[in-house]
């Protein structure tokens, strides 16, 4: 049967791709909120890169057989899944996979909805952004994106309204890495800045490798998706960035990088003290404003609008038409499998009642 052709009373299926800390807190948070009878489609099967399995009516054991399986054949698992869906389905990508995110435009224009925590998808090519927008504004489709930037927080849908009602964006300026605000809120100079990245990676603030928080680019991407939302067609090469990582740490193999996070101490330890010296903060700051797009670190003020954060909070200020001489201001936790996968599931939730 054709997608087009699906019967109307035909149930939503919910396919979950990834099994890591975000996928795993998603199947937690979605059987609490089925033992709430919240209408929630039924989760049809679980897949990582190795195995898909269905799900039934235990999503948790499932899920631990996902986590220990070994791979078959060549081929990704949840290809085969995936392929099996229909219009009105709706696929959960709570992965970090380009090769995934490559697939969002794909399903989207087979009439299947997706619920997304991957960056990849609206936060690479301006080309791959504008076809996910373009099947959504052409059709029936929902793409549940709110996880990919503040964990949930409302700036997605904020700028969007503003934009819709007729506002101009005129500056967006946001702390929009949980792991990053955390590290600069615990780096005090008690201790070496490679101390707390080991902090924050055990508490599962950081990507498995740091590096990529540390780089910038995991805040170039959210960016993208903000300047985006805004309607500001930016492509990644047009955001400046400065990353935090010395050449030869950038270079090196994953399996070398913890061995080798001293190589940050040094430079962090004297831009603090720089900071300090001025009665200044250090925060990594994403900003688009007319003179461009940049990513990077900075002293600022007390005073500051952004410097008011704690832990991992996110917090973003939004200058418009609307909020010329005082910013919006939205701020909270912006890092964390639960808060992220109450984003992923708020998302299909809205689709499932639509």
């Amino acid at each position: 049967m054709s997608a087009q052709l699906r019967p109307q009373a035909a149930a939503a299926r919910l396919v979950l791709l990834g099994t890591g800390t975000v996928g795993s807190a998603f199947i937690a948070r979605y059987q609490a909120l089925r033992q709430r009878q919240l209408d929630l489609p039924l989760l049809h099967v679980v897949a990582n890169s190795r195995i898909a399995l269905a799900c039934g009516d235990a999503p948790e054991a499932v899920l631990s057989r996902a986590k220990e399986a070994t791979r078959q054949g060549d081929a990704p698992a949840h290809a085969e899944e995936t392929g099996r869906l229909q219009a009105g389905d709706i696929v959960v990508d709570a992965t970090a996979s380009e090769d995934i995110a490559a697939e969002h435009a794909h399903w989207l224009a087979r009439g299947i909805h997706v619920v997304t925590a991957n960056k990849l998808g609206n936060g690479t090519t301006l080309a791959r952004a504008r076809r996910i927008g373009g099947i959504v504004a052409a059709g029936s489709v929902r793409y549940g994106d709110s996880a990919t930037v503040g964990a949930g927080l409302p700036l997605l849908p904020s700028i969007r309204a503003l934009v819709a009602g007729g506002d101009h964006v005129h500056a967006i300026e946001g702390v929009l890495s949980g792991s990053l605000a955390w590290l600069f809120h615990r780096f005090d100079g008690s201790q070496p800045f490679s101390a707390c990245v080991r902090e924050a990676a055990a508490a599962g603030y950081t990507e498995p490798d740091p590096r990529i928080d540390l780089s910038g680019e995991d805040v170039r991407r959210k960016l993208l998706i903000l300047a985006r939302a805004a309607g500001v067609a930016l492509e990644p090469e047009q955001v400046e960035v400065e990353s935090l990582l010395p050449p030869a740490l950038a270079a090196l193999p994953a399996a070398q990088v913890d061995a080798a996070l001293a190589q940050l101490d040094a430079p962090l330890a004297a831009r603090l003290q720089q900071a300090r010296g001025q009665g200044l903060s250090l925060c990594f700051v994403a900003r688009l404003d007319g003179h461009g797009a940049s990513v990077g670190l900075r002293a600022l003020p007390a005073d500051h609008p952004l410097a008011g954060g704690r832990g991992t909070d996110n917090r973003v200020a939004i200058r418009s038409d609307r909020y010329r001489g005082q910013p919006l201001l939205i701020q909270g936790p912006g890092a964390g499998a639960d808060v992220t996968a109450a984003a992923l599931l708020d998302d299909v939730l809205g689709i499932a009642r639509r």
